[in-house]
């Protein structure tokens, strides 16, 4: 139970809920147990031949009212211990989903989402059960064998009593080891489930490369691999449980047949009643069920605290990006940004990103990076967004180390447009206001305008309540680039960065949108990451990067003067431009 420890808020705050469910359980169990009785005396007069017509209709009655109590008693506990466990999931859903968007960035390169979609439903469920259907088992399995056990021995005869229960440790030890193996093919079963998951997703996700790529047979036949190796783990599972439960109940008739030859030997020599050995026997029907719920009890106990080590695994994963112990909140973001000798590399790699990297960019100035595919372009908006922290030097805002700014205030007036511009499912209108708390319409429609993205949308037959597919599926490259930057220009930051996010937009819309920006930029920050030389000419400064460190630096026609690498890249990108035009 040790790892259910971590459960104590929720038992704290839930604890009446249990007290009563069990309380309900336990009123059940006691009219169940009252059956017997009404059987014994009512065999008993039936066997003297006092029973009257009246003495009928009042053990009906008694049998009824017995029943009524169980049906009502049952629907409360259900309610209480089944309710519980069912906010339990509830909760446990939350917290898990809250924790994952908390953690950095870098727990994402290492776990799959197939996993993480495992232990959002499997494993909460398992926790569900264990804490749910596990105490109603736990409760019958104690109460129900102690009084029944009882019962048997002081109203009917101990003798028998002991020759009846003899096969149950011989049954206690086989569950036990049942216990293990199923543990171990539940674990199975599992990592099955999230592998698979995982190359659903994937899929799914990546559907137009699969479709382009003409890869649906292969996919179909990778996915078809992993389904029938859950499927095989799952028949493991399976059989287990096809030899467990006819086997409990073969040796819970052994202690039947033992009662039927000894116990019909006490009523024939007169030493127990006749209806001393129907109510034994229905004491003994009444074990069966505990008995199985012990084994059912292993069994879901097992597979929860399974699940639930899982679970603390990653409720222990600490966020590697945290605040300061005292962060300082800045009322107003200048703009000012200074890289200070920065030094960093991705974990698992051997090769640093940015090297002796500084710059300085001062507030309301623009910033060009221009560079080959891996020279650390993408990695100066990563640090500045604290997604991840620096290896050696400093990153100021307005003067102050980053790492002392408070994160949110920090990111709220940073708008960041990636290079994946990813979409969420919902509306285009929702999608652009996705940074903001609340916002109104005319809102949406200027900063759209400003993104030049407006006309597309309302050519929507939706318009802006044109439902984007999953991950902007529906729409083409240059529209989801566009869309985001509206998402971006939507916070009103004080520092814009656009890594590479013109790329798919032709060039005449493309200079429209950085003269729409810089009119909306006015007197704030800019960092503009391309591969074109035509969208970072316009900056008020320029830097060349490869491998991490900056080559050169200065205005365009500064950089052009120097006819270096950027003189060479812009003379490339010169001639390709014109024989596009020429074909």
């Amino acid at each position: 139970m040790g790892h259910f420890a971590s459960l104590k808020y929720f038992f704290k705050k839930n604890k009446w809920y249990y007290f009563w469910g069990i309380f309900w359980l336990i009123l059940v169990d006691l009219a169940q147990l009252l059956v017997p009785e009404v059987l014994r005396r009512f065999t008993d007069q039936l066997q003297a031949k006092t029973l009257t017509t009246r003495d009928i209709y009042l053990y009906g009655i008694y049998i009824l009212l017995i029943g009524f109590a169980i049906f009502l008693f049952r629907f409360l506990w259900r309610i209480f211990i089944m309710g519980a466990s069912r906010r339990l999931e509830y909760e446990l859903r939350n917290k898990l989903f809250s924790h994952l968007l908390k953690l950095s960035t870098n727990y994402y390169t290492h776990h799959k989402t197939g996993d993480l979609m495992a232990h959002a439903t499997n494993d909460i469920n398992a926790v569900r059960m264990a804490l749910g259907m596990g105490i109603v088992m736990l409760t019958d399995a104690t109460f129900i064998t102690v009084v029944a056990i009882t019962m048997m021995a002081r109203t009917t005869d101990y003798r028998l009593t002991l020759l009846a229960l003899l096969p149950l440790p011989v049954l206690a030890l086989a569950i036990g080891r049942f216990g293990k193996v199923i543990h171990k093919r539940f674990k199975d079963v599992q990592e099955a489930f999230a592998s698979m998951t995982d190359t659903v997703q994937e899929n799914f996700s990546g559907i137009r490369v699969v479709k382009s790529f003409v890869q649906e047979e292969e996919e179909i036949s990778k996915f078809d691999a992993k389904n029938e190796n859950l499927f095989e783990k799952n028949m493991k599972l399976v059989k287990l449980y096809g030899l467990f439960h006819p086997f409990i109940q073969y040796v819970s008739a052994l202690s039947f047949i033992i009662v039927i030859g000894y116990g019909g030997m006490l009523v024939i020599y007169g030493d127990i009643s006749l209806g001393d050995f129907i109510a034994f026997n229905s004491y003994l029907s009444l074990l069966v069920w505990p008995i199985m719920a012990v084994g059912w009890l292993i069994n879901v106990m097992q597979r929860g605290t399974a699940s639930m080590a899982r679970l603390n695994k990653i409720f222990d994963e600490a966020p590697e990006i945290t605040e300061a112990d005292a962060p300082i909140k800045l009322d107003y973001f200048q703009g000012n940004i200074e890289f200070q000798q920065i030094s960093f590399k991705y974990p698992n790699s051997s090769v640093n990103a940015l090297e002796d990297f500084s710059v300085k960019i001062s507030a309301g100035k623009s910033l060009g990076v221009i560079g080959k595919t891996g020279s650390g372009k993408t990695t100066i908006a990563t640090l500045l967004l604290r997604l991840y922290d620096v290896d050696t030097g400093q990153i100021l805002l307005d003067g102050k180390p980053i790492k002392n700014l408070e994160l949110e205030d920090l990111r709220r007036n940073i708008g960041y447009v990636d290079q994946d511009s990813f979409l969420f499912s919902t509306t285009l209108a929702e999608n652009i206001a996705f940074g903001v708390d609340s916002f109104q319409q005319w809102e949406v429609e200027r900063v759209a305008k400003m993104a030049e993205v407006h006309d597309n949308i309302m050519s929507f037959p939706e318009q802006y309540k044109t439902f984007v597919g999953e991950r902007g599926v529906t729409l083409s490259g240059g529209q989801k680039q566009r869309t985001s930057i509206a998402r971006a220009i939507m916070k009103n930051p004080q520092v814009l960065i656009l890594d590479d996010s013109l790329s798919a937009v032709d060039t005449d819309t493309e200079e429209r949108i950085l003269n729409n920006l810089k009119t909306e930029m006015k007197g704030k920050t800019s960092i503009i990451i391309a591969h074109r030389i035509s969208t970072i000419k316009e900056c008020d400064e320029i830097i060349v990067l490869e491998n991490g460190q900056i080559i050169e630096q200065g205005t365009h026609d500064a950089l052009l003067q120097n006819q270096k690498s950027y003189y060479e890249l812009y003379q490339k990108q010169l001639l390709e431009d014109k024989i596009a035009n020429e074909e």
